[in-house]
């Protein structure tokens, strides 16, 4: 990994991968910004089909799946990182909003990104 800006399109394709395995789509836009060892990710996602028909039916069960699929999503994200990168990730923490379609995803590395691409491409 040469630069912050590669390591955040190699971020940016693994959160789309990830989405389009979950949800059988990609992201409309992601915005990645690096804080140490935080990663934030915002992106807007649209909402599956079928939990948009449940979700003013019966809001519980929609947010139960939703949150059984972001379960899945994390696990599967922290393990593509981590084989790209070969950088530990310590917590992935991630929240959707139905309503405005938007995801937050924090990344916390086991180290400051900046100084893993420091020490790599030395």
């Amino acid at each position: 990994m040469k630069n912050l800006g590669d390591f955040k399109q190699e971020i940016i394709k693994i959160n789309n991968k990830t989405n389009e395995e979950m949800y059988g789509r990609g992201l409309d836009w992601q915005k990645i910004d690096i804080i140490g060892d935080k990663i934030i990710i915002l992106a807007l996602n649209r909402r599956i089909s079928v939990l948009k028909h449940i979700d003013g039916k019966d809001s519980l069960t929609a947010r139960l799946m939703d949150l059984a699929l972001l379960n899945e999503f994390k696990v599967r994200f922290k393990t593509y990182f981590e084989e790209t990168f070969g950088l530990k990730v310590r917590s992935v923490l991630k929240d959707y909003d139905p309503i405005n379609q938007l995801a937050g995803t924090i990344v916390i590395t086991a180290e400051p990104v900046e100084e893993f691409l420091a020490r790599e491409s030395s």
